[in-house]
């Protein structure tokens, strides 16, 4: 049996993958915290992904890498820097070192952010990031390239959309992938004898897609869940949106500039005595600063 690190394992998607390939393969689970809740087939190896040594450590022995850890979502430049492109170009270096020739790397729908909604993207589109998260992922893809070219490894790029049970509103009924989806995915990603360097969305067989996933359909993946069953529950809740972030795939990504994570609304404050203090990404900073509307929708009101 195959052993598959996953990296950033304590986090939300490395839950769902860790439950749906169960039995599967013998998972080596890393994180930067340590991971208490495990069964039978799994193991833990604590590890930062920023520290070249822990991931030489952590890689040892893998068949592939499962790449998800990293700060994720946007945040300051530091934050990014350090967990999403020093901690993924140590990945990459160390899998070479170690001989591991597998990495699928998560990659994320914020790395073509700024395409608009009425536009269907494949994997073949110029990046176009929404935010320094999304820049980070547009690196990871890059130098999983170089990686192929140059000491060919077999790179597996995802740019995942939601990953979740059912998508939580409009926006992510185009973009959302069940977990079950998911783990189809990461398998063709494990399995397929023929990847060298590849680009494919991490998504349902969603009506509403933004995305043509043709060339994910090419490597094997068949997804069997489709968001649409959802979609009148969640458009019931739906409330009106901001009209800049409601043109872009990326949504709220596109106008989010006090770091931390958009959707809970995180931000970073300024402290009238220390200067800047940082929120970490799970807890919401109540009364943070908005954004000044433009002047065009200032005449409109």
């Amino acid at each position: 049996m195959k052993t598959i690190l996953i990296t950033g394992a304590a986090g939300n998607v490395g839950g769902h993958l860790r439950r749906e390939l169960a039995g599967r393969y013998n998972l080596q689970l890393s994180d930067i915290v340590p991971i208490e809740d495990l069964v039978p087939g799994e193991k833990s190896v604590r590890g930062d992904v920023a520290k070249m040594a822990d991931m030489l450590r952590v890689t040892k022995g893998a068949s592939a890498i499962v790449h998800l850890g990293g700060f994720s979502a946007e945040g300051p430049w530091e934050s990014i820097l350090q967990a999403n492109i020093v901690g993924c170009y140590n990945v990459f270096e160390a899998a070479r070192r170690n001989g591991v020739k597998r990495v699928l790397f998560a990659s994320s729908n914020h790395a073509a952010g700024f395409y608009k909604r009425d536009e269907k993207i494949d994997h073949r589109v110029y990046p176009k990031p929404d935010s320094r998260y999304g820049v980070s992922k547009v690196f990871g893809e890059q130098i999983g390239s170089l990686y192929a070219d140059k000491y060919g490894l077999e790179v597996f790029c995802m740019r995942i959309g939601n990953v979740n049970a059912t998508p939580p509103d409009k926006r992510r009924l185009s973009i959302w992938i069940s977990p079950r989806d998911l783990a189809r995915l990461v398998s063709v990603g494990i399995e397929n004898p023929n990847i060298s360097f590849e680009i494919v969305y991490g998504v349902s067989d969603n009506r509403r897609s933004w995305y043509d996933n043709s060339n994910a359909r090419r490597l094997g993946y068949l997804p069997q869940d489709d968001a649409e069953i959802y979609a009148a529950e969640v458009l019931a809740k739906e409330k009106p949106g901001d009209p800049r972030t409601e043109m872009f795939q990326g949504g709220t990504f596109v106008l989010a500039e006090y770091g931390g994570d958009p959707s809970r609304k995180t931000a970073i404050r300024k402290s009238p005595k220390s200067g800047t203090v940082r929120k970490s990404a799970k807890a919401a900073v109540k009364g943070a600063p908005k954004l000044k509307k433009s002047t065009k929708q200032k005449k409109k009101k």
